[in-house]
Formats: C-alpha cells, sequence, structure tokens
C-alpha cells in the first residue's frame, strides 16, 4: 500500500507545492502581531481539506490550532505531530534576493520567510495524510498541535497542555524541524536543548546627554558591559555559580551515538566561511558541545547612538538580550535565580532582569518504538541511514507537551543544511518536500503496522 500513497504524492507534487506558497505566502510574524489570525484560519482551513476536525484553541496569546482524526481501528495507536505557524521577523530586507513572502521558485527551491521554520514540515504533514487517506484508511489516530508562538518562546503552550491533557495525549509525537546535512544526509532528533532568554536593563540619567557629562555621570552601558564580563571567562566557561551543578554527561550510549553522529567540520566551517570552530574543537569534543554543552549568548546589546556618522551622547539606558541553552537536568528557573544572585552579589543589584523565555530542556528515551520506525522509514524512503542527533542544538516547548506527560518525541524534516533558518533567503528544495511528505507518510505506515 505505501508504493500507492508514494505515487499519488508524486501525483499531487504540484497542488501540495501550492499549498505550501499559500502557507508561506500569508505572513505570520508573532513577535509583530502580524497575520495571525488569518495564518491560524488558513491552517484550520488546511486541517480540514485533509479531513481532521480543526478547532482554534484560545490561549492567554495566539491560539493553537488542534486537528483531530480519529481513525485508526479500535486499539490503533495515536500519532501526533507538534508544528507552528508563526515565522521570525524578516529583516534585514535588503539581504533578500526575492520579496520573503512571495514564496518564489528557482532553481529547484522555494524562498519565503517560514519555508523551512516551520511551514515546509506543516505542509508536509498535511500533505502526507491527504495522499495517504487518498489511497486507503490510516493505520492510526493522529493529532495535530500548531501553536502560534513557537518563535517567541512559546509562553503559553505549558497553560494548554495542562488545560488539555486529551489534546497532546499521545504514543508519540514527530516535533517540529528536521534537516539534511551537507552531504544530504538525514538528521534525526531526539530531544531539544532548553532556554533561559533573558533582557538585562541598566538605567542612568531621565534622558541621555551630552558625553562632556561622562566625567560626572555614570554610564549605562559601561555598567552594562562590566556586568556581561563578569558571566563568562575567556575560555567560554559561564562563570554563574552552580551554573553546572545538575548538567548530566552523557550516558555510555549517548557517546556512542556521537561517534556515529555525522558531522561535516570542513563543509560546515566552509558554509559559514570560518576557519575553525570554538576553541578549535574538533571531533568527538566538537559534537559532544554542540549536543550536551550548555552556553551562554549576548544575542544583542542597546545603547546610545549607533547611526551613520557621530553623535557624542551618553546614553540614559543599555540593554542586552542573552540566551541560556541548557542541557538535562539544567531547570531554567533555577539558571535565572542563581543568574540574579551572581548580578547582585558583584554590585550589580539595580540592573533589571526580565525573562521572556523559560523552557526545559528534553529528551525521548533511546527505546522508544517511534524511534526505531522513524529510522527504518528513513531508509526506506533515502536509501540510507538518517544521522541521530541525541539533542537538537535549538530549542522548542518538547518538555511540557512531551515528556512531562510520557510522550516520546522525534524531529525529522525537510530542511537542508543551507535553509538559512531565521535569515535572509530561507529556502527549501522542492524534492526535499517531495521526498519529506513520503517521509511523514512511511511513519504513519510503520508506527501502525508496528
Amino acid at each position: 500500500m505505501l508504493e500507492a500513497v508514494f505515487d499519488k504524492i508524486d501525483q499531487n507534487a504540484q497542488l501540495y507545492t501550492t499549498w505550501l506558497q499559500e502557507l508561506c505566502r500569508q505572513p505570520s510574524v508573532a513577535a509583530q502581531n502580524r497575520g495571525m489570525a488569518e495564518t491560524a484560519a488558513l491552517v484550520a482551513r488546511l486541517l480540514e481539506a485533509v479531513g481532521a476536525r480543526a478547532e482554534r484553541v484560545p490561549t492567554a496569546g495566539f491560539p493553537v490550532v488542534y486537528g483531530e482524526l480519529q481513525q485508526g481501528a479500535p486499539g490503533a495507536r495515536t500519532l501526533a505531530f507538534y508544528n507552528h505557524y508563526d515565522v521570525q521577523p524578516e529583516d534585514p530586507l535588503e539581504a533578500w534576493d526575492s520579496p520573503p513572502f512571495a514564496a518564489e521558485i528557482r532553481g529547484g527551491h522555494l524562498y519565503a520567510r517560514g519555508a523551512a521554520d516551520n511551514k515546509g514540515n506543516l505542509a508536509a504533514r498535511l500533505a502526507a495524510v491527504h495522499a495517504y487517506r487518498q489511497v486507503g484508511a490510516l493505520p492510526v489516530n493522529l493529532k495535530f498541535i500548531v501553536e502560534g508562538e513557537e518563535e517567541i518562546g512559546s509562553p503559553n503552550i505549558a497553560a494548554f497542555a495542562a488545560a488539555h491533557p486529551d489534546k497532546v495525549r499521545a504514543d508519540g509525537c514527530v516535533w517540529e524541524f528536521g534537516y539534511k546535512n551537507p552531504d544530504g544526509q538525514l538528521q534525526v532528533s531526539l530531544g531539544v536543548k532548553g532556554m533561559c532568554y533573558v533582557e538585562l536593563r541598566v538605567r542612568g540619567a531621565n534622558t541621555d546627554l551630552h558625553s562632556a557629562n561622562a566625567a560626572v555621570v555614570e554610564n549605562p552601558a559601561w555598567r552594562l558591559v562590566w556586568a556581561l564580563a563578569t558571566l563568562k571567562g575567556t575560555d567560554e566557561r559561564v562563570l554563574i555559580e552552580g551554573f553546572y551543578d545538575r548538567v548530566l554527561p552523557p550516558s555510555a550510549e549517548e557517546v556512542a551515538l556521537l561517534d556515529e553522529m555525522a558531522y561535516n567540520e570542513a563543509e560546515t566551517l566552509e558554509q559559514l566561511g570560518l576557519g575553525s570552530f570554538l576553541g578549535g574543537r574538533t571531533g568527538r569534543d566538537l559534537k559532544e558541545a554542540l549536543v550536551f554543552g550548555p552556553t551562554c549568548t549576548i544575542c544583542g546589546l542597546s545603547a546610545g547612538y549607533s547611526g551613520p556618522g557621530t553623535k557624542t551622547v551618553l546614553p540614559a539606558t543599555a540593554s542586552a538580550k542573552l540566551d541560556f541553552r541548557l542541557v538535562p537536568d539544567q531547570d531554567p528557573h533555577e539558571v535565572l535565580a542563581a543568574l540574579r544572585r551572581h548580578l547582585d552579589a558583584r554590585g550589580f543589584g539595580d540592573i533589571e532582569v526580565t525573562p521572556y523565555s523559560l523552557e526545559h530542556p528534553a529528551k525521548t528515551d533511546l527505546g522508544a518504538p517511534l524511534i526505531e520506525t522513524v529510522l527504518a522509514q528513513a531508509r526506506r524512503v533515502y536509501g540510507r541511514e538518517a544521522t541521530v542527533n541525541r539533542l537538537s542544538p535549538g530549542t522548542g516547548p518538547m518538555y511540557p507537551l512531551c515528556q512531562a506527560q510520557g510522550v516520546p518525541a522525534v524531529s525529522f524534516g525537510v530542511g537542508h543544511a543551507g535553509s538559512n533558518n531565521h535569515a535572509p533567503n530561507e529556502n527549501i528544495a522542492l524534492q526535499d518536500f517531495i521526498d519529506g511528505i513520503k517521509m511523514v507518510a512511511a511513519v504513519i505506515h510503520g508506527f501502525g503496522a508496528a
């Protein structure tokens, strides 16, 4: 039967590409509340088009679009899909080769904000269900959980999961994202890092001043820089007391996965225009840092004047946005509290700390049946083994939706190494999109038969 589903996917390739273009042409920037209601309605309509019962579940922010197909035989497994319909802002516009919401196709690639993150994966999953149902009955029950706030830290998804346990209950979940390595090998991820995202703000005088006043008035920008310098050493080690206390070292099984994990260092460095990785890391040390290493990153700095020419100003405020990527078993709330204590102990008690995103790290047990199904179907669809990442270096709300509910989660998708997520000219290859639809259909088939 699965070969007939694959044939149907090939026959419907243009239709599914049209669905993807329709999604990508609809702006949905959660950070700016732009196009969100329209996109939620579009996702609900597409869910209904593939036979799902769809509803928009209100939250304190943007709604979760939920879809359900209860069509498996009695006792059939339930497979959930988690995706998001919001996208990152498209800036800087001048760096795009085509308008970011035009969904232009050229050279076998579709270019648009959200093409890889995350509308391409959402469209592929909808298309797989559509094609499968055109050929025969689904062997599993399906749930779609499509949120609108992932790109702003998923502030309301934990409350959604707590309020609707029936909607998140499943035997397995296919998580939102996935990519190919530079050599074209499919990546399968079994977890995500956590996140503590904060803004630090220093306030000085009640207005910007002429910089001549710097002799007698404190500069918030300097104070911020001095505070930031206490957070991490030049060896890249985070200096916040207790930061590493709950970091779990990788198990023997996880070390073995690291050794098997494909990571083409030369191609990655060439693609990034770099001569070496941080600290000169290479081999297992590099992969262990990428997968199991927590981080502290300055994401942005703001103070005073940064336009063209000069302006001799002493800024009234200075701010920095930081993210801490966390690994099991770090707790983002504990990290936030430790950051506050660290600043206070060094005389920076006046610096305001505003949390934006606090997400737990999550990983799926290596014995979960869904993992075996995904790896087997990857061999079937792509004709080669997938590479397994124990934890994605990225972050998402996997813990409250999956691990906290006892639901194993596995990630794979339609992106590639040059998809430019969160950057200008975001894109996916159309062949990867079609292959990704087949991969989803194969997982539905295999999970139902297991």
